[in-house]
């Protein structure tokens, strides 16, 4: 299969501490592929570098055929790249509905006196934008909360709103940050279906930080592990799961000397 995200001996410094030391990994275009790790293992510091929050310190990533260290970060949205993020970041005072529509920005075409006017071709593209999110609403099952003020939903339902906004921006790989963590039974079993949904029907590449193994071990096609910044293992989760490496890293083996420990 095609490699549609590369990520080749990527480093991440901060002054001294070291959170990503030379980790290269590859996602298929179609894959749903998880990244694991004990705390601090530079998981979302190595989401950051991929989404373009945070510049690498070396290596370099490949999306799509094209380098991104070529690519302004603002455009990551625009050439395919979805993200949640662990902690939530939507518009509390906003409708579930506003805020989807804000992933939808990126593809916006208009110039400023067609949105002043709100004409041509301003008018076609709210109108195709709210079919979209009307669709999104449906696949992700929130029409009875769509025109709720999001800050009165509960976390679950705004952990849909969150992947519900990413899929507004139409990615082509999207980033999922710890998406069922702080949810019950029902609701991560749920996300752990849409997640695969997202994959077969949307034709969405996926891409996640997950602690939960059982989704991990349930829905992904490959499993990457970090540890200390360093990337430790790769392989399908029947092979990870065995492997002696991964187990240690999770019981707490010795530190690696050569390795410096932070939180990411």
């Amino acid at each position: 299969m095609t490699a549609l995200l590369r990520a080749e001996i990527l480093s991440k410094r901060f002054g001294g501490l070291q959170a990503v030391a030379d980790v290269s990994l590859d996602v298929a275009a179609g894959e749903i592929c998880s990244v694991i790790g004990p705390n601090g293992a530079g998981k979302t510091t190595l989401f950051n570098m991929i989404s373009g929050v945070l510049r690498p310190s070396g290596g370099r990533i490949v999306f799509d055929g094209s380098d991104l260290s070529t690519i302004s970060p603002w455009r990551f949205a625009a050439i395919g790249i979805g993200r949640t993020f662990q902690n939530l970041a939507l518009f509390k005072h906003g409708t579930v509905v506003e805020n989807i529509l804000t992933g939808s920005h990126t593809h916006l075409r208009s110039n400023v006196l067609h949105a002043v006017l709100y004409f041509g071709r301003t008018r076609r593209e709210e109108i195709e934008a709210r079919q979209r999110i009307e669709h999104i609403i449906e696949f992700l099952e929130i029409e009875h909360i769509r025109d709720a003020v999001v800050g009165t939903l509960s976390y679950g339902q705004q952990k849909r709103v969150e992947l519900a906004r990413a899929l507004a921006c139409e990615p082509k790989l999207l980033l999922l940050d710890e998406m069922v963590s702080g949810m019950n039974q029902e609701e991560t079993e749920d996300i752990a279906r849409f997640v695969l949904d997202i994959r077969d029907e949307l034709g969405i590449t996926v891409l996640m930080i997950e602690h939960e193994m059982r989704i991990v071990m349930d829905i992904s096609d490959r499993v990457h592990v970090l540890n200390f910044g360093r990337k430790i293992a790769e392989g399908t989760p029947a092979e990870v799961r065995q492997n002696p490496t991964v187990a240690e890293a999770y019981l707490g083996g010795h530190r690696p000397a050569a390795q410096t420990r932070v939180n990411a």
